[in-house]
């Protein structure tokens, strides 16, 4: 199909979402779904025809020509975009109707149609100023979205972190892209490989984008907005608005010039987010907040890939820093799927019980099992374990670290230390998600709400089952999308060809695929045999000799995970509360343990009441009298005076002594013969 086509298509889909959020929510949730095919349509075509798709206006808008590219790159991240875009969309017809939310409702249906089509403008912008004016409405845009209950306290304050961390992104990307227009003359970002002097500016781009990334210690707006906004706009913002910050880097880092210690940088951050992220998520109580400090860890993960596809690139090494970029990209999709299949889950899990503590729950599989079978798959896929889609990504990022590492010199030696790093990360994730399963579902129900709670409506449950089924056919059929990754791979770094698919891909594959033929056999058998039998004996879990066992004798979220979080003693700092027993028949004990935002609340917040304390007594200065305004302006001057007398003075010092080291040397004296005059 022709691909204007396809783009009116696109258009005319927002426009209807636009005009029918307010009236019609099945309107809204056609034009969605009309743009979202179309969108994933046009970057297929991108993908596979290894053509970009560019366009500029024959007129200006703000005195800038309009320039749109779509490569293969932006079509990689338009893809995600797309698919978890309607799956949100359509997630959120019930989870948050007009019925229930009557105010809320038609406004967040706006914004999430402004958010998708201001990430999608800002995938394929090509000029410094439309970029810009993209990422600002793209914030604004979550920011009223995560702010969707702000009549809670919880949420405003979530709200306004994320609205400054945003904008103070927005600040450092604007000198970035103003530094850019100053040493080329031009704010169109279509030619900047040839300009070397650009390089030291991609470390203002390195703050920006990872501020929206999530990367540790430039996360900390992310675990609140993501605990305290709607569930799929949590969804949203974890699987795909976070890669924003990813895209950023490899944009800029694909059209203009890098230093060569960025990719040590990288991977740098990348152990740093992997580690701490999984840390800070085996200390939460807060299913949402879990959720959200594991995206700081798969962005790690992300930053890991890309931080050796960098290093590769820069020492001429396409084999390892292609499967290293491969995997990266990969666990974009990846992530991007599993994490917001995860949060759906969660949010119908939380609708379900009213509470996101996940000690509040417990023995919800008999109640909502369609529900626990996808929660399931998502959380086998984030801890990176066969059969699923998290397994084959973080298994190319491997094949690339293992292919560096027979290599010689400082590359194979360094490469020992993220190995390693990824491999704790993953056994931690293993671990906390098995806290989660077990905490959550598991079990008895540990309150009335999580005793009465059912099986979620349909259109979420068919919206968790798009992400599902994509890990599922990701994990299964890796080696059918090398197609559509190796054009990315190109679009990267041009030396990189023809990215050549690892043999073992095809071999994972089949493997992955025989499990899932084996696994669906099982499951016939077992259900014929079930449904034969015409009986289903039930009786109580073993008590362990209890004679009254009661609900509150069940691991909590806690105690499940003490152990593990002692380790990280050091950078958690967790806040206990405890009432100890006392005498041989205590009336009350109770232990809680809370695990603040050390970043936020020992680094940021103590950093910010001294610039306002410094602020309030500088305050002091401004009172009124006209007397003591001239008296600060002569001393002002007086200083400035001081200041440029003394740097003359210090100019003015090497010039008187520079005739003493001239007087022995004559006019036909050589080079040679100065040298070798002899000391006295």
């Amino acid at each position: 199909m022709n691909p204007a086509f396809l783009c009116i298509a696109v258009v005319c889909g927002i426009g209807l979402s636009l005009i029918s959020a307010r009236s019609s929510p099945k309107g809204w949730i056609i034009g969605t779904f009309l743009s979202a095919i179309a969108g994933i349509w046009l970057a297929t075509i991108a993908l596979l025809t290894e053509h970009p798709l560019e366009w500029k206006s024959a007129f200006k808008v703000g005195g800038q020509t309009l320039h749109f590219v779509l490569d293969p790159l932006a079509a990689w991240f338009l893809v995600l975009l797309c698919t978890v875009g309607s799956a949100g969309a359509l997630y959120s017809l019930s989870y948050w109707s007009e019925h229930k939310h009557p105010r809320s409702a038609i406004s967040s249906r706006r914004w999430w149609t402004l958010l998708t089509a201001s990430m999608g403008l800002l995938l394929i912008s090509a000029n410094g100023l439309q970029f810009l004016f993209a990422w600002e409405v793209f914030a604004l845009a979550a920011y009223f979205l995560v702010t969707t209950e702000r009549q809670k306290r919880d949420v405003r304050q979530a709200g306004y972190l994320y609205l400054g961390a945003s904008h103070a992104a927005t600040l450092i990307l604007f000198a970035f892209f103003a530094g850019i227009a100053v040493q080329t003359g031009t704010w169109d970002l279509s030619h900047l490989a040839d300009h070397s002097e650009l390089a030291p500016l991609f470390w203002l781009a390195l703050v920006g984008f990872g501020i929206k990334a999530g990367i540790f210690p430039l996360h900390i707006w992310l675990p609140s907005a993501h605990a305290n906004a709607p569930s799929h706009v949590s969804a949203i913002m974890s699987g795909v608005c976070i890669k924003m910050g990813i895209f950023g880097l490899l944009r800029f880092s694909q059209w203009m010039p890098t230093p060569p210690e960025a990719g040590w940088v990288i991977v740098t951050l990348g152990v740093v987010s992997s580690i701490f992220g999984v840390a800070f998520a085996l200390g939460q109580h807060d299913l949402k907040r879990l959720l959200a400090y594991h995206s700081v860890e798969n962005i790690g993960i992300i930053l890991i890939g890309i931080g050796f596809a960098f290093i590769a690139k820069a020492n001429g090494h396409a084999e390892w820093g292609q499967l290293a970029m491969a995997g990266a990209l990969l666990h974009v999709w990846n992530h991007g799927l599993f994490k917001s299949l995860l949060f759906l889950g969660a949010g119908s899990v939380i609708h379900a019980c009213k509470t996101r503590i996940m000690s509040r729950m417990g023995g919800l599989w008999k109640k909502m099992p369609l529900t626990t079978v996808f929660f399931a798959i998502g959380a086998a896929a984030i801890s990176g374990l066969p059969p699923l889609n998290g397994f084959v990504s973080e298994w190319l990022v491997y094949l690339g670290m293992l292919e560096a590492l027979t290599g010689h010199g400082i590359v194979a030696g360094t490469a020992v230390i993220p190995i390693v790093a990824l491999a704790i990360t993953g056994a931690l994730a293993l671990a906390c998600f098995a806290k989660v399963c077990g905490i959550v579902f598991l079990g008895a129900a540990r309150s009335e709400a999580a005793s009465n709670a059912g099986e979620a409506p349909r259109s979420m449950l068919t919206a968790m089952a798009i992400p599902a089924m994509l890990c599922a056919i990701i994990g299964a059929c890796p080696a059918v999308f090398w197609p559509l990754i190796a054009p990315t791979l190109s679009s990267f770094n041009p030396a990189w060809k023809t990215p050549i698919q690892p043999e073992s891909l095809s071999t994972l594959g089949s493997i992955h695929l025989g499990f899932w033929v084996a696994a669906a056999c099982l499951g016939f058998i077992m259900l014929f045999s079930l449904i034969r039998s015409r009986r289903i004996r039930r009786s109580i879990t073993w008590d362990c000799g209890y004679a009254r066992p009661s609900v509150r004798m069940q691991y909590t979220a806690a105690s499940f995970a003490s152990i593990l979080t002692s380790w990280f003693f050091w950078l958690l700092r967790p806040i206990r509360h405890e009432i100890p027993p006392h005498g041989p028949f205590p009336a009350q004990a109770t232990i809680e343990e809370h695990t603040p935002e050390t970043v936020l609340e020992h680094i940021v917040q103590p950093v910010a009441n001294g610039i306002l304390r410094l602020s309030s007594a500088t305050r002091k200065l401004q009172h009124g009298r006209v007397q003591s305004y001239i008296l600060y302006l002569i001393s002002g001057i007086i200083g400035i005076a001081l200041v440029v007398g003394w740097a003359n003075h210090n100019r003015e010092q090497p010039e008187s002594r520079s005739p003493s080291l001239q007087q022995t040397v004559s006019p036909h004296q050589t080079d040679s013969s100065i040298s070798s005059q002899p000391c006295t």
